[in-house]
């Protein structure tokens, strides 16, 4: 038994031995491996930054620290692609050669990898990137609508793409009837496109892109596209309308109905309705159409409509009667006035109006003379058929008698008269007679109570200069006979005493 036990002893310390042992030959091997494991140094790599597509390039990595005895393998490679462009082998320290036919895929970040090819132990060391540009010629510009449509409406979007069949690091530039166009509000450039939103007449044009790229800082290439033309069709306006009359002999008249839009593409075509019925249309050049239509005076004829289309948009007009009532009735003038300093009137405003009439002609007259739209200290202010307001500035050359006078715009055989009214500027700041009298009234009414006043004081005056004699008579009469003042008194009193006696005897 001490003998099994001496083996089984002797077995766990062999295998502990043996495991001990194991670890240190592990790690004598490892730091072996380490201490024979080098690193190299960090390459250069060296070339243009921008190159053109066909041209040959050459680049050169360098390796500072080139370990001696030691072949290295220099790789150029585009870390973008992860795309290997060339190789070359350094022995005793040289640069390595990558020469390059430039291509569009050798645009990019290019990295030197060095890897030591007989020494497994060398880690491989990456140089930093270095950034290619690869210019290509800009070629055959052109312009497409994005929507296809050249001949648009108002208030339509248009979008123009530049495209071109070769080129890179492409900047733009776009052209309207030859002038650049710069961005605004309603018109938005981005890239290579042109969108315009919500077009108008000012959108009309002939429309052209140019394409450029620069190598060196200087423009290597440009090309320019054709003409494209853009059509914008204005919405017509609403057109106005309004006629006159004509009188074509003594019995015979016309209404002359003009219909006209402000804006609008050109050719516009008028149509001219009553009511329901079509009267006539027109197509015009110019945006305004005439009709003639037969007219009775003083009658009410319908109800006249214009209608305009330049197949864009249809638009109509208001609703207008067609009635033409002749001027009659009184005719009626007035005026207010303008106050300067001291109160003295500088200006009038003389307004004359006809009590019916639909197309009425004002006309004013000084002295039977007649006025026309301006003068020297007058201005005519036509307002028909509501009035006419004649402006004066009051002084020598306005002073005179003035008079309206009103006839039909389309006969002046008869015409209507106001009431004549003279005008000047003593007569304008003279008081009118109704305060002179207003004034003379108060004045004398002053003087009357005035003068009851003085008469009822020297009448109470009378009265107290006779009530003060009566009293000096009595004394002088109370004295003359000698009598006591108040047994006197005492008299009086029994007499006040014997007529209330009596009084009390006629009570029953």
């Amino acid at each position: 038994m001490l003998e099994v036990s001496s083996c089984m002893k002797v077995s766990h310390f062999s295998l502990r031995m043996f495991a001990s042992l194991l670890v240190v030959t592990l790690g004598l091997c490892y730091c072996r491996t380490d201490s024979n494991q080098t690193f190299l140094g960090i390459p250069q790599l060296f070339g243009p930054s921008e190159a053109l597509l066909g041209e040959i390039v050459v680049f050169k990595c360098v390796m500072p620290n080139h370990p001696k005895n030691e072949s290295v393998l220099l790789q150029l490679y585009n870390k973008d692609n992860d795309k290997r462009l060339g190789e070359s082998t350094s022995l005793s320290g040289e640069a390595g050669t990558f020469t390059l036919l430039i291509k569009l895929s050798h645009e990019g970040n290019l990295e030197c990898l060095a890897r030591a090819q007989n020494n497994s132990h060398t880690m491989p060391t990456v140089s930093r990137t270095h950034h290619l540009r690869v210019v290509e010629g800009v070629k055959e510009a052109q312009i497409f609508v994005g929507s296809g449509q050249v001949e648009l409406s108002e208030d339509e979007n248009l979008e123009l793409l530049c495209e071109i069949t070769a080129g890179n690091h492409v900047s733009y530039k776009w052209q309207q009837n030859g002038q650049p166009i710069s961005p605004s509000p309603s018109l938005h450039l981005s890239d290579n496109s042109l969108f315009i939103s919500r077009t108008t007449s000012e959108n009309i044009g002939y429309y052209t892109c140019m394409a450029t790229n620069y190598y060196n800082q200087t423009v290597f290439s440009t090309s320019t596209s054709p003409d494209v033309e853009i059509t914008v069709e204005d919405v017509v306006s609403a057109p106005d309308i309004s006629f006159t009359v004509l009188k074509e002999d003594s019995y015979n008249y016309s209404a002359v109905v003009t219909c006209e839009s402000t804006i609008g593409t050109l050719p516009v075509t008028f149509s001219l309705y009553n009511r329901t019925e079509l009267v006539a249309n027109v197509t015009s050049d110019n945006r305004r159409a005439i009709f003639k239509l037969p007219l009775v005076l003083d009658q009410y004829s319908g109800e006249l409509q214009c209608n305009a289309d330049n197949g864009a948009q249809v638009a109509h007009s208001q609703w207008v009667p067609l009635e033409v009532v002749s001027v009659g009735g009184p005719v009626t003038m007035h005026y207010d006035s303008d106050i300067g300093e001291n109160f003295a009137v500088i200006g009038l405003r003389l307004y004359c109006k006809v009590a019916k009439g639909s197309h009425p002609r004002y006309q004013w007259f000084l002295n039977k003379t007649l006025l026309h739209d301006k003068g020297s200290f007058y201005y005519v202010v036509d307002q028909p058929p509501e009035q006419s307001i004649l402006l004066l500035s009051v002084g020598r050359s306005s002073a005179g008698t003035y008079h309206c006078q009103v006839s039909d715009s389309f006969d002046n055989t008869t015409a209507i008269s106001s009431w004549e009214q003279y005008l000047d500027k003593e007569v304008l700041n003279r008081p009118p007679v109704y305060v002179v009298a207003v004034v003379f009234g108060c004045f004398t009414a002053l003087i009357l109570l005035v003068s009851v006043c003085c008469i009822g004081v020297v009448y109470n005056r009378g009265l107290e200069m006779e009530r003060r004699v009566v009293a000096y008579e009595g004394e002088l009469d109370l004295r003359e006979y000698g009598e006591d003042a108040g047994v006197v008194r005492s008299a009086r009193g029994g007499e006040f005493d014997q007529t209330s006696e009596a009084s009390a005897d006629e009570w029953p």
